[in-house]
C-alpha cells in the first residue's frame, strides 16, 4: 500500500501556517483543530514542520518568551517529506528512524497532504486484521 492509498482514505485536507506567525497562533491553532502538527509554508513549498515537540522544546529554551517568537524561529527545518508512490511501510520505517511522528506528502513540488505516525499505524492493524479475518474464512471454508 502506498502513501497515496492512505490519502486517498483519510482526505488530502492540508492545515499549514507561515514561518511569520507566532507560535502562541499556531499553538491556539493545533488546539482548535486536535492536530499535532502543521507543514509551513512559504508560498506552495513547504519550508519546515511545526509540532507540539517544537512548542516544548523552545518553551524549554526560551521560556514563557518563546509563545511571541515567530513559527519560523522554532519550527523543525528542512521538512522530511515523503512522495504519494512512497510504500507506507517505507515511511512507516522513516518515521521510526528519524524520530518524527508527520509527514507532509510532496509531489511535483507542492505539498498534497500529510500523514502521521497513527495513519500509519491505523493501516497497519487494518491490514493485519484484514489478513486474519481472510485466514478464517479460508480454515472454516476447507
Amino acid at each position: 500500500m502506498t502513501i497515496a492509498t492512505i490519502l486517498g482514505g483519510k482526505g488530502r485536507d492540508i492545515i499549514s501556517v507561515t514561518a511569520a506567525l507566532t507560535v502562541r497562533d499556531a499553538v491556539a491553532l493545533l488546539a482548535q483543530k486536535r492536530i499535532g502538527a502543521v507543514p509551513v509554508m512559504e508560498g506552495e513549498t513547504v519550508i519546515g514542520v511545526f509540532s507540539e515537540r517544537d512548542v516544548i522544546h523552545a518553551l524549554d529554551t526560551h521560556g514563557p518568551d518563546a509563545l511571541d517568537r515567530s513559527v519560523g524561529d522554532v519550527m523543525t527545518a528542512p521538512a522530511i517529506t515523503v512522495t504519494p508512490r512512497e510504500a507506507a511501510i517505507g515511511a512507516l520505517s522513516l518515521m521510526t528512524r528519524r524520530r518524527i511522528r508527520h509527514l507532509p506528502v510532496v509531489e511535483d513540488g507542492r505539498v498534497v497532504g500529510i500523514v502521521s505516525i497513527g495513519d500509519l499505524v491505523k493501516y497497519r492493524i487494518d491490514r493485519i486484521e484484514a489478513d486474519a479475518e481472510a485466514m478464517r474464512s479460508y480454515i472454516q471454508s476447507a
